[in-house]
């Protein structure tokens, strides 16, 4: 593994002094922002800086004594243990429209963030205590902030960790295949106007126990709390995420008043920022939360600029193993737990040493096998493409169909789910376990192969073709890729999922590099399906890593809905569909498997 998952640097300091301040922007905004230092930082020290943008509050009251920096939530817990007393200052602010910070959110990640963002960094930058050195880093939205700042040209910014990041808001997290994941947008949202009004979620019961007034005002403004009233009063203001995004179908489609798009609001929107100021990325994901793998592989084969990427396969704080060969709440495996000293090790070596990571390097974890890999290159270059065919009774093979004509018959289930801990659930601090699903496939229309009769490892992104032919126009697909050990447990690999209205193949290329099939999902590539007439559906799942071992059998399953996470497609009807597996229409999965040495 890489150096970085060795030893930190010594700890050099042993308390942490923290004040808290409003910082006016250009057009009048006022950022709520605490400052951490060394406590006892010997005078004319000066210190390179870590920044975090927030979105859940910088800083919470609460009913028992809390350190400084210390939060319930977010990517702050291991702050005051790691960072601080080994010589690094820590500026935490409250975005505009959140928390203490006056100002109106219009929408997630709006360009305003990223110019606020900017601003911040160059008032650190100017502050006496402050060596020019200039990192961030953040889990999820704090995260995908850090690549914002890294793309704003800020001088002296020279390493950033996006940890479970969404790159593509569309594609990731709102509506992935195009189908709303509305159990989270609805939650978040609902999450975000409490939390901007002054009260804790209820996504958190741990932190609504514990708060007293909410978020944290400002020193100064303590004893009035006027400028957080102010403030709170601004919040009212705010876009309603849920009800946005609600109305959105098509990626071209507005984000309320807000006059944006979710491309506007997505990290790609920043491509050439990246690209032009090549700042060194140290990226986290997991093969099992939300789309954050992809988002991973994506930074790493877009842009040039060094990198060190690591894939897991834990829950979206990365403090549990979420690996569905492991027990439910195993814990955090070596290399995860060792997390925040590499992460200190990072930024020693870019911001103190000016000696940033050479190249490129992934570690990923392989499911089933549940160890660690490294490679400089992906996809993997000894990747060959496998394709394995539906086939009758419900098999899954090697062997092309022979058959003329074959189809098998499906009648959407909508109590078909894939539960409330599963990845697009883990974002609010919920396990993330995938239990055996044996009875829920029952639900779902499956192909399933033999018996393995040696291992088989598959890395990187599975591709289905469906031929299908649908009593309605519109609808969602959803593809399972799982294992089935030789007790007959089923155990969830990774997903995929299309709304038919967006099946059309683009012939544009994506603007950034990914494995999967490329649709656009813009209004004037919109496709309603034929009622039954056949049509051809390219649905690419989330890349993996898993080893099927000998005597495991390898399962697709085909759902029509997932009721606990995304919207209903279409709202009222229930379609009944034929899957064709001819030899003129062979649906299909194609598997990346990775060339092996058998023991």
């Amino acid at each position: 593994m890489s150096e970085l998952f060795a030893h930190p640097p010594e700890a050099r300091y042993q308390q942490i002094a923290s004040e808290s301040r409003y910082l006016a922007l250009r057009d009048g905004t006022q950022l709520a922002l605490d400052l951490m230092l060394p406590a006892d930082l010997p005078p004319g020290t000066r210190l390179p800086a870590l920044m975090i943008m927030a979105r859940y509050w910088r800083s919470l009251e609460l009913r028992v004594p809390d350190r400084p920096g210390k939060a319930l939530i977010g990517p702050r817990e291991a702050t005051p243990d790691h960072f601080l007393p080994r010589g690094f200052a820590l500026v935490i602010v409250d975005a505009r429209g959140t928390g203490a910070s006056t100002g109106v959110c219009r929408s997630p990640f709006a360009p305003e963030e990223s110019v606020d963002y900017a601003e911040v960094a160059a008032w650190v930058r100017q502050q006496p205590w402050c060596n020019g050195s200039l990192g961030a880093y953040g889990i999820s939205y704090e995260g995908a902030t850090a690549l914002r700042l890294a793309a704003m040209g800020v001088q002296g910014v020279k390493g950033v960790i996006p940890q479970e990041i969404e790159y593509d808001v569309y594609a990731d997290i709102a509506l992935p295949g195009g189908i709303l994941n509305a159990a989270f947008i609805k939650a978040w949202s609902d999450s975000n106007n409490k939390l901007d009004a002054g009260k804790p979620s209820d996504l958190f019961p741990l932190m609504a126990r514990l708060l007293t007034k909410g978020v944290r005002p400002v020193d100064a403004d303590r004893p009035t709390r006027t400028m957080l009233n102010q403030a709170l009063a601004e919040h009212r203001k705010n876009t309603d995420v849920f009800a946005a995004l609600s109305a959105i179908t098509y990626r071209d489609d507005r984000f309320g008043s807000s006059g944006l798009t979710l491309d506007d609001m997505s990290v790609f929107a920043h491509n050439d920022g990246l690209r032009k100021h090549e700042v060194p990325i140290f990226a986290w994901g997991s093969w099992l939360d939300g789309a954050s793998a992809e988002s991973v592989l994506r930074l790493f084969q877009t842009f040039s600029q060094p990198q060190i990427a690591v894939i897991g396969a834990w829950k979206h704080e990365m403090t549990a193993h979420g690996s569905p060969f492991q027990k439910p709440g195993a814990k955090p495996d070596p290399l995860q737990a060792q997390q925040w000293a590499a992460m200190t090790t990072f930024f020693q070596h870019t911001l103190v040493d000016n000696k940033p990571p050479v190249g490129k390097v992934l570690h990923y974890y392989t499911l089933g096998e549940e160890t660690w890999k490294q490679t400089d290159t992906f996809p993997l270059p000894d990747t060959q493409w496998q394709t394995w065919y539906f086939g009758a009774n419900q098999s899954l093979s090697t062997a092309a169909p022979t058959e003329a004509h074959a189809t098998d018959r499906y009648t959407v289930d909508f109590t078909a789910t894939t539960g409330l801990t599963n990845r697009w659930h883990t974002q609010f601090a919920r396990p993330l376990v995938y239990r055996d699903r044996a009875k829920q496939d029952r639900r779902l229309l499956t192909y399933t192969s033999a018996p393995l009769t040696q291992d088989l490892e598959v890395t990187g992104y599975p591709i289905v073709t469906l031929h299908v032919t649908s009593t309605e126009d519109d609808g969602a697909f959803f593809v399972y890729l799982e294992d089935i050990d030789p007790q007959g447990v089923v155990r969830y690999i990774t997903e995929g999922q299309l709304r038919g209205i967006h099946r059309r193949l683009a012939d544009t290329s994506p603007p950034y590099v990914t494995g999967m099939p490329y649709h656009t999902c813009r209004r004037a590539d919109a496709a309603p399906l034929p009622r039954g007439e056949q049509v051809e559906l390219v649905i690419g799942l989330q890349p993996t890593s898993v080893l099927f071992r000998r005597g495991h059998r390898i399962r697709v399953a085909i759902a029509g809905a997932d009721k606990d996470t995304f919207a209903r497609i279409p709202a009222r009807a229930t379609p009944t569909l034929q899957v064709a597996r001819s030899s003129v229409a062979p649906s299909r999965i194609v598997l990346p498997v990775v060339s092996r040495t058998e023991a």
